[in-house]
């Protein structure tokens, strides 16, 4: 992400009702593209069904977090999520390629310098053999500074006989399996701000000192690189780079401009509503209200509905959104999602990310393709090839194949060069940590080797090094 000047004169509003039950007219509505229609308000979602949303004991103590949280500082502002939509949308048109990747539930605990510095390093270097092998600028978004809401199978899940609520994530309740542990507390909430915000603060003060110049690539290093069989691969890329700004600057005699930092963004399943709604702001001399507590908010499979609460909400703001489309997503469904989300065919405004499972890749989505082309909106293609491919070991452990990963990118690439579109974006769950919790990948993890390292919580991701193995793949391919 850029240089940020905050938008602290956002203007506050009454905090929000929990308990609301109508939602209550806005008399400064926003007007424009993305359906933001003059009956929307950051509280009208609290109308409808809302799917996912964990249940507060105590009302009282959530009134007063989301209170305060109404009128902390935004996360982000509305001129990085103007320029992410921007972007996007010259993605959609075949002009950038996007990364997007990270944990799929952040924890409190790995808010730590050099675990956030790892996570950007892996992604950097992914981009860089992207930029490098695609010859197209790459937009870098991470699942990051927000991710600490996961959507569950289950509202309970029950161990010798005690049924608990479900782990729901680090700003909802807690891992260990009590009783107070697992109860939902509001002030979780705040905690997930304040994480955010240090891990935002940090990851600009990297940026804006010079961490991604991309005339000092060896900043970005993993110590454990050098002894993965793809660093001679990965030394060539970074070589060749090299050379070419190096050959580039001798000829204008001056430095590139701009080569000496790149924009980063955030992203998370907007999830929790009354959450995301305290971050809702209109700021001065824009339109509309904006969602301030993320550039790039996706809506899950699960609280896709029409109907419901998450799309009812995503409809009126102005951020570039995304949706997670699966098998079970019907034509009819993705076309009425079109025409609430993305009635007004604004560039950049909607990414559909599929994410299919290698063995359901070639049924789904070409009929998907088929029926947003026969809708005539623009949208941005991005293949998420790990959601589809998770399965489970004989001990009970959920992991996934680095060969079925791969097979579904492959596949999604070859889909869409055959229906005419644009695959212009991958969607990862990975960690910069040199973690074993997807098997497969140039050492060749197996179901053994899962038990050395295994450290997710949720769903388990790509190691440093299968990650940068993946990069250099669909480089090969877009390339």
């Amino acid at each position: 992400m850029g240089r940020a000047a905050p938008e602290g004169n956002a203007a506050p509003r009454t905090p929000p009702d929990p308990a609301a039950t109508k939602a209550p007219a806005t008399d400064a509505p926003g007007t424009g593209s993305a359906g933001r229609a003059r009956d929307w308000a950051p509280t009208s979602w609290q109308d409808r069904p809302a799917a996912q949303q964990p249940e507060y004991p105590d009302e009282a103590a959530l009134k007063k977090v989301l209170a305060e949280l109404s009128t902390l500082p935004p996360l982000v502002t509305t001129w990085e999520i103007e320029s992410l939509k921007s972007q996007i949308a010259e993605a959609a048109a075949g002009e950038r390629f996007l990364l997007q990747g990270g944990d799929c539930a952040e924890r409190f605990d790995d808010c730590q310098s050099t675990m956030i510095a790892n996570k950007l390093k892996i992604l950097l270097q992914m981009s860089l053999v992207l930029v490098h092998g695609t010859q197209k600028r790459v937009i870098r978004v991470g699942r990051f500074a927000g991710q600490y809401a996961k959507p569950r199978s289950a509202e309970t899940e029950t161990v010798d006989g005690l049924e608990l609520p479900t782990y729901r994530g680090d700003s909802i309740n807690r891992v260990p399996f009590s009783e107070a542990d697992r109860r939902p507390d509001p002030q979780l909430l705040l905690r997930g701000y304040e994480r955010a915000a240090l891990t935002l603060n940090f990851i600009r003060s990297l940026i804006d000192g010079g961490f991604a110049d991309l005339h000092h690539p060896e900043y970005w290093n993993l110590g454990f690189v050098e002894h993965s069989p793809l660093a001679s691969e990965y030394s060539r890329i970074v070589e060749s780079i090299g050379h070419s700004l190096r050959f580039m600057e001798t000829l204008a005699g001056v430095e590139v401009g701009q080569i000496n930092r790149v924009d980063f963004f955030t992203s998370h399943e907007g999830l929790h509503l009354l959450y995301e709604q305290s971050q809702t702001r209109q700021v001065p001399h824009r339109t509309g209200w904006y969602n301030l507590s993320t550039h790039f908010p996706w809506i899950g499979m699960r609280t896709a509905k029409v109907d419901e609460a998450h799309v009812e909400y995503f409809r009126g703001i102005r951020n570039p959104v995304a949706i997670k489309i699966g098998p079970a997503m019907t034509n009819d469904w993705l076309a009425e999602l079109l025409d609430v989300l993305h009635p007004d065919n604004e560039p950049g405004r909607l990414t559909l990310i599929h994410r299919m499972g290698a063995h359901g890749i070639a049924e789904h989505l070409p009929r998907l393709i088929e029926a947003v082309q026969r809708s005539g909106k623009q949208v941005l293609w991005v293949c998420d090839p790990m959601h589809g491919n998770t399965e489970t070991t004989a001990d009970g452990i959920k992991t996934r194949k680095f060969e079925h990963i791969l097979a579904e990118l492959e596949q999604a690439f070859e889909i869409h060069a055959n229906a005419g579109t644009y695959l212009g974006g991958v969607h990862f769950e990975l960690t910069g940590e040199d973690v074993t919790e997807c098997t497969g990948g140039a050492r060749g993890l197996s179901e053994a080797d899962l038990k050395r390292a295994y450290r997710t919580h949720v769903d388990p991701r790509l190691n440093y090094e299968q990650a940068l193995e993946m990069a250099m793949r669909v480089a090969r391919r877009v390339g």
